[in-house]
């Protein structure tokens, strides 16, 4: 059974919350990687910030659909996500804009419990964990290198 450890990187780029959004893009850039655990002062995981995540910055904000009924809006939609994405649209610290829920794997998950985890969450970057300590990182591009070898 092939596992995280089998296709895992283990060179794991990390940043810190208080880095810059361009420092980050830097990064990310030179190193040809998709997105990078984000670390506290202490080197726990605390979020992982993404490609995506440097992209919403961009977008166009989309305001949620209300009706007005007898003086009162309602929303359509969750308000929630247009606060949420204003304040990764202002940032300009990794700390702003990082995804503080993560979800990790540990080296003995196996590939398909990945691939699962992966499409179902619309996850793309999952940190492989040792306890508290990253020992690499699984991003799409390993699991379809895995498929090229017929893993």
């Amino acid at each position: 059974m092939t596992t995280a450890k089998d296709i895992m990187s283990k060179d794991v780029y990390t940043v810190t919350t208080d880095m810059t959004i361009e420092k980050l893009a830097r990064i990310l850039a030179k190193h040809r990687i998709s997105g990078a655990p984000v670390l506290d002062d202490n080197g726990k995981l605390i979020g992982i910030v993404t490609e995506n995540d440097l992209i919403s910055q961009k977008k166009r904000l989309h305001i949620p659909t209300i009706i007005n009924l007898f003086d009162s809006i309602i929303y359509l939609e969750n308000p929630r996500h247009l606060e949420e994405d204003i304040k990764k649209m202002a940032g300009i610290k990794v700390g702003d804009i990082c995804t503080r829920k993560v979800v990790a794997i540990k080296e003995d998950t196996s590939l398909e419990e990945i691939a699962t985890t992966m499409a179902e969450k619309g996850i793309h970057l999952l940190p492989v964990m040792r306890g508290d300590k990253i020992v690499g990182i699984v991003g799409k591009a390993d699991i379809v290198k895995a498929i090229a070898k017929g893993i």
